[in-house]
């Protein structure tokens, strides 16, 4: 036999395997440890070694002047951190950066989702048309599609604005900038984000569409319920998952924008009433890499709380 039961008082019967099985399972063991080893040391390198680094300094006072002079950093504890919460312009920038987060993955999760749902409506050939637009959208590098938009809403030749003073009939928004308020500056930021992250939801949702069973849904249908109670009801449970991903991963990508926004500054939008957390680290970090790294850590943490409550209140949910 390839394996026996054997019996001991107060504990549950476990398999005994013989040793042909257990030198097989064993090779299989090293084998896959031998295929995750180049994997596991390029995360040690590329991820681990800064991520302590971060940490690291996040208790130090080390800054530029340590680095050109070659002098040992001090240790100062928690200071960094309690500075960063009450001393700074952290709190400032992270509401800022929540809000932006919350209400562009919102618009990219529900656009997306009806692009999709679309998308499984359309005929072969319009399908494939919107299929190559959302592409050429995906595929354009952030930078390009910020240069982009940023001569849309230039101040003295952007379309918008000649647009809009054809629309009106009046010259009110000739020379108007865009970029300089902060709040239309968030908007133009919103379109760019927005306009690059649908295309990602949009195909993923759709590819998950095709695994909902047709007969469900013509079963749905006959029982009356409507379209939105249909996908409210029949197809969202199928896609709980993949959204659960999807969403997560919009998250922490809007929440750590970068390229946009100090692109968008460097057009003419004012830093102290724009930053991010991203380029508000990036501003700071050239001066004082121990604040730098407090922050960086703080954002690991916020992070990993979003993604955490919600895979858990989704687990929790499949259990039921």
């Amino acid at each position: 036999m390839a394996e026996t039961t054997a019996k001991r008082p107060g504990r549950r019967s476990a398999p005994v395997l013989d040793p042909r099985t257990r030198a097989r399972k064993r090779r299989e063991a090293r084998n896959a440890w031998a295929l995750l080893a180049p994997a596991i040391v390029l995360l040690g390198v590329m991820v681990g070694y800064p991520g302590v680094t971060m940490v690291t300094n996040s208790f130090t006072d080390f800054s530029i002047k340590n680095k050109m002079l070659d002098t040992p950093a001090n240790f100062v504890g928690l200071d960094n951190y309690i500075k960063v919460l009450t001393a700074s312009d952290f709190p400032i920038v992270l509401v800022r950066s929540l809000l932006l987060m919350a209400v562009m993955t919102g618009l990219i999760m529900v656009m997306g989702t009806l692009i999709a749902v679309l998308m499984t409506r359309l005929s072969r050939g319009f399908r494939t048309l919107v299929a190559v637009g959302l592409l050429l959208a995906w595929a354009m590098p952030p930078l390009s599609s910020t240069v982009v938009f940023s001569w849309i809403f230039d101040t003295q030749y952007g379309v918008i604005n000649a647009a809009l003073n054809a629309i009106t009939g009046s010259t009110a928004f000739t020379n108007h900038s865009w970029l300089m308020n902060p709040f239309s500056f968030f908007t133009v930021l919103t379109f760019i984000v927005v306009w690059m992250g649908i295309p990602f939801v949009a195909f993923t949702v759709y590819a998950a569409l095709g695994q909902v069973p047709g007969e469900v849904l013509e079963a749905a249908a006959l029982d009356g319920a409507s379209g939105l109670n249909r996908f409210r009801l029949v197809v969202f449970p199928y896609l709980r998952s993949v959204m659960m991903v999807v969403f997560i991963l919009q998250v922490i990508w809007n929440l750590r924008i970068f390229t946009q926004v100090f692109a968008l500054q460097g057009r003419g939008g004012t830093p102290s009433e724009t930053n991010v957390l991203g380029t508000y680290m990036f501003r700071l970090g050239a001066d004082d890499f121990g604040m730098t790294g407090a922050i960086g850590v703080l954002m690991v943490i916020i992070l990993m709380a979003i993604s955490f409550g919600y895979i858990r209140s989704t687990l929790k949910e499949e259990e039921k």
